[in-house]
This record gives C-alpha cells, sequence and structure tokens, in this order.
C-alpha cells in the first residue's frame, strides 16, 4: 500500500490498481485478493468463515448496544466509538469458553465476571473520559440505578472546559437482551448547575429499574454548556462530555 499524491483526488479500480480515501488522505493499492465464493465454500478457509461469523455476532452486539443509548450518544461520543467498542465486546466474545469455534457470543462472554470487567469504565468520548472530567467519588445503587455524588463542588470537582458556565449530569439504567435485542432504558432526571464554589449533594434517580431477562447497564454523563443571555448552548457540539459505562451486572 502507498500514498498516493496528485492534484486530484481519485477515487475507484484503474485496471489493476485501487484508489481509494484513507483518514490521512488517499492511497493506492493492487486490485486482486480471494473471491468471496471461495471464501464461502473452500475447507481451506474454515478459520477465516469462523473468524466472519464471530465478528458478525460482536459487530451486532455493539450496534445493540450503541442504539440502546442513542439518546445519550448524541452528545458525548468519539469519532471512533464503533469501533473502540467493537474491540473491547471482541475481548468480551473472546471468555465464551463454551461454544465451538465460530460460534462464541458476546452475550455468552459477557455472562462471566471476567467478560463484564473487560467492559466496565468503558469510555464512549475518550476526548473526554469521566475519571478526567468528575474528580468527585460517588456511589451506584445497583437496585435502582441511584447515583449519589455527596458534597460536589462543581468549580473544582470537574474539568470543565474554558468558556462554561453550566454543567448537567444524569445517569441511566438499562436492561439489554442481545440475543432478542430487547432493551429497557431507564434515564434520571437531567440536574443542571451552575459552575460555582459551592457544595451540593447530587442525587440522579432514574424513574424506575430497567426491567428484563438480559444484563444491566449502568451509566453516568457529564455535559457541560454556556450560559448566554439565559440561553444554555453546548460546547463544541459535545466534544467536552464524558458518557462511561460505570458498572456491568
Amino acid at each position: 500500500m502507498a500514498k498516493y499524491k496528485s492534484l486530484f483526488n481519485v477515487e475507484g479500480t484503474l485496471g489493476e490498481v485501487t484508489f481509494y480515501k484513507g483518514k490521512d488522505g488517499y492511497y493506492i493499492r493492487s486490485k486482486g485478493g480471494v473471491s468471496k465464493d471461495r471464501i464461502l465454500k473452500d475447507p481451506a478457509f474454515a478459520r477465516t468463515r469462523e473468524n466472519l461469523s464471530e465478528f458478525g455476532n460482536t459487530a451486532t452486539s455493539g450496534k445493540q448496544l450503541r442504539h440502546a443509548i442513542n439518546a445519550l450518544l448524541s452528545d458525548a461520543k468519539d469519532a471512533k466509538v464503533t469501533s473502540r467498542l467493537t474491540k473491547i465486546l471482541s475481548l468480551v466474545k473472546n471468555e465464551d469458553i463454551t461454544s465451538a469455534r465460530g460460534q462464541r457470543s458476546v452475550a455468552i462472554g459477557l455472562a462471566n465476571t471476567t467478560g463484564k470487567s473487560l467492559l466496565k469504565g468503558f469510555n464512549f468520548n475518550k476526548n473526554a473520559t469521566l475519571d478526567s472530567v468528575l474528580q468527585a467519588q460517588y456511589s451506584l445503587d445497583t437496585l435502582s440505578g441511584e447515583v449519589v455524588i455527596n458534597n460536589l463542588i462543581p468549580n473544582q470537582q470537574l474539568a470543565a472546559p474554558i468558556g462554561a458556565t453550566h454543567v448537567s449530569l444524569s445517569t441511566s439504567f438499562l436492561n439489554l437482551d442481545l440475543d432478542n435485542d430487547v432493551k429497557d432504558l431507564q434515564t434520571s432526571p437531567i440536574v443542571n448547575l451552575p459552575l460555582n464554589g459551592l457544595a451540593i449533594t447530587v442525587t440522579l434517580t432514574p424513574p424506575a429499574p430497567a426491567i428484563g431477562p438480559g444484563f444491566n447497564f449502568y451509566f453516568l454523563k457529564v455535559a457541560f454548556f454556556q450560559d448566554m443571555n439565559g440561553i444554555q448552548y453546548p460546547l463544541n457540539n459535545g466534544a467536552f462530555n464524558a458518557l462511561q459505562l460505570i458498572e456491568v451486572l
């Protein structure tokens, strides 16, 4: 593979050469590879088919989780969250030690302690991780999904971006059945605070516990705003907002 430099940006195939756009510019590579039909039928590609099957399951599980919390993700994610989540879920899938090769799944891998620990603490915005944004201790009630932050001093315990005047905090409790793609998401009312030096205990309580036969996921979100003439505007499309999966059960 070589990088392509020209006055013209070209994408597509020309003879035996393919031009395509990557993250850092335009690239060129030779045309070729194994046909799809051979990969699907040739015994020599059995391992490849198994890997593809497991990758498909992993990608689907990631999509299910992202779609279940789409409302939370809209302003608290980075550009590579999909690939980062897929990478972690692939490790979770590897914790499925009961299924045959090619049939291992995220759902079974997540059923054991190691699988859960791999996913716990995942930050959906790597540019604003929760631990770097919120420097205060919090407690989680896993039965109700309630999160309590005692004696939070906003201008001391929140790493607010320049220009921010207010912060919003919320928690969400999700039950997600990966096998059947059935979900129940319960999100607490948002607590909005000025970034001042007054200590306050923040209690974030979902309206009801999430129910269902799936796994329980707990999220904590911090979002920053700038007040201008009584209206709060989000900063830089959520680039400074944190959303973390704080627990998996």
